[in-house]
């Protein structure tokens, strides 16, 4: 298991970057923000999706590849995330028993 805080300002986009787990998410704070691929393609802007998360919020993401996020909005976004990491030799399915 790892444990990660996410903040990202306003006005502020991380480096590109991975998750190589799945994890369940507590979102601390929202606000809009624009996910991109690793080539800088749009994959989701919850503005144009309407999909910006409401507080409290827990969601469940499966690992992404490379990707990264802009804050688009007028808030900090952040974000409790609890990645569950396999056990050497454990399948995906066997890391998620239980969960």
């Amino acid at each position: 298991m790892r444990v990660l805080v996410t903040h990202v300002p306003v006005a502020a986009t991380t480096p590109v970057h991975t998750h190589r787990w799945a994890s369940v998410e507590y979102v601390l704070s929202t606000t809009d923000f624009i996910r991109r691929d690793g080539d800088g393609e749009v994959l989701l802007d919850t503005r144009a999706a309407n999909s910006r998360p409401a507080l409290p919020d827990v969601l469940w993401s499966e690992s992404r590849p490379p990707h990264s996020i802009e804050n688009v909005g007028d808030l900090e976004l952040r974000v409790l995330m609890v990645e569950l990491k396999k056990s050497q030799g454990q399948s995906d399915a066997e890391s998620h028993a239980g969960a």
